[in-house]
């Protein structure tokens, strides 16, 4: 076996630049028509991980404030969460991406 000893090997840093994956904001506004127990039942059903005391408390903030924040994730699943929460009647702000 023979080695070239001339030779220039060079290593290659990795990259430490990750990307950031887009996420997205799912925000329900207030209207005059849906009732408090819709709207705590629909963010109960459809938003992972939401509890009863958050379904409501959520509501609440959207009745006082006039709107809430209700889920912030990965863009994909925010547009899924988005699209059924509008089919079931909820008025909602378009999806803010961050």
């Amino acid at each position: 076996m023979r080695f070239l000893t001339n030779t220039t090997i060079k290593v290659l840093e990795p990259k430490t630049a990750k990307r950031h994956y887009p996420e997205g904001r799912i925000i329900v506004l207030d209207d005059n028509f849906n009732t408090f127990e819709h709207v705590a039942n629909c963010l109960l059903i459809i938003i992972p991980a939401m509890s009863a005391k958050r379904s409501w408390d959520l509501t609440l903030k959207v009745d006082r404030e006039g709107l809430a924040e209700v889920w912030r994730g990965p863009l994909e699943q925010a547009e899924l969460y988005h699209q059924q929460l509008e089919s079931k009647g909820l008025t909602m702000a378009p999806i803010e991406k961050e």
